[in-house]
């Protein structure tokens, strides 16, 4: 009874590592190398980040206009030149996003057959 307990203990600590094994391991990355951006990307991040910055902006505006802590005659003020902004960026995404494709992201699409 007693061997028999010791058995059934030492394959419980076994399976335990075993099924451990692969959490305690650290994974080994492919490679620590980033991608440089090609200048479409930088300019797509760029324009992404301006967006983003602009209409966090118009959100915090917006906040403090509706607390008090801006008057009407600041946001009035401020409204409209962080709108034009955000509209640039985002026509200026749209412009790209409707653009011909480039020869490097045409070599990362598939070919399509014609039926």
């Amino acid at each position: 009874m007693t061997l028999a307990l010791l058995l059934a203990a030492a394959l419980a600590v076994v399976c335990v590592v075993v099924v451990a094994l692969p959490f305690l391991r650290e994974p080994e990355p492919e490679s620590d190398d980033l991608d440089e951006l090609d200048d479409d990307e930088r300019r797509r991040l760029e324009l992404l980040e301006t967006r983003d910055r602009a209409l966090a902006a118009l959100k915090e505006l917006e906040f403090d206009h509706r607390t008090g802590t801006v008057s009407d005659e600041d946001y009035r003020a401020q409204v409209g030149p962080l709108r034009r902004e955000a509209a640039h960026a985002l026509q200026a995404l749209e412009a790209e996003s409707h653009a011909p494709p480039t020869a490097s992201q045409r070599e990362d699409q598939p070919s399509r057959e014609r039926s």
